[in-house]
């Protein structure tokens, strides 16, 4: 009699996007060589076309940022693939564990007065006013102008970096590196530009050239 197979992948549909449950009683290499083999055969079908957010789920596994980098390089084969999160349930403090690299979608728009404190990156959809602040202790991206206060990496990440659709800020710090005086952004080329730490020196350049970073 044979036994039906257990499932190490299970790719559910959810309201915005995919979720992966990831087995976390069988061998890690079980789990990525059931991955790659609905990505690549039997799942092709329905991953394909426009962009489609992914949430991966490890259940109580806890992935080391090695193996945490192997899902992101199976799933990433994808380019519609985008990952939103990779999470491992913790049972000591009953939620589940962020990885480092989810980015944090948040729509609105900052005032003067305001602030926004993020763990993790953030793409914030809006702008954010002089006046206004972002922190984060990741990245920043604004789907807008940027023309408040932007700090990413607030716990000492120099690999963080701020973008945005148009970047005007009063001021921008990455880590403890604090960016060039503000009367010095408005005779340049704004949009579509990030800063980002060289040196131990805050550069900006085009968001096209944001691959070169690696």
């Amino acid at each position: 009699m044979s036994v039906a197979k257990q499932h190490r992948v299970t790719i559910k549909g959810v309201k915005d996007g995919l979720v992966f449950l990831l087995d976390d009683s069988c061998d890690f290499d079980e789990v990525l060589a059931e991955l790659k083999y609905k990505l690549e055969k039997t799942h092709q079908q329905i991953l394909t076309g426009p962009i489609i957010h992914v949430h991966v789920k490890l259940g109580k596994r806890i992935a080391s940022e090695e193996e945490r980098g192997l899902i992101r390089e199976i799933i990433g084969r994808k380019g519609n693939l985008l990952i939103q999160s990779i999470e491992s349930y913790d049972p000591l403090h009953q939620r589940p564990t962020p990885d480092s690299s989810d980015v944090k979608l948040v729509q609105g728009m900052l005032r003067s007065g305001q602030t926004l404190m993020h763990e993790g990156s953030v793409l914030f959809v809006g702008d954010v006013n002089p006046g206004g602040t972002i922190l984060s202790t990741g990245s920043i991206y604004v789907m807008g102008a940027l023309r408040g206060m932007a700090h990413a990496g607030v716990d000492g990440d120099e690999k963080a970096i701020i973008a945005a659709s148009q970047l005007r800020p009063t001021q921008l710090r990455i880590a403890g590196v604090i960016s060039r005086p503000p009367d010095e952004w408005a005779a340049a080329d704004s949009f579509m530009e990030f800063a980002y730490i060289k040196d131990g020196r805050m550069e900006i350049d085009k968001i096209h050239h944001l691959h070169k970073l690696g």
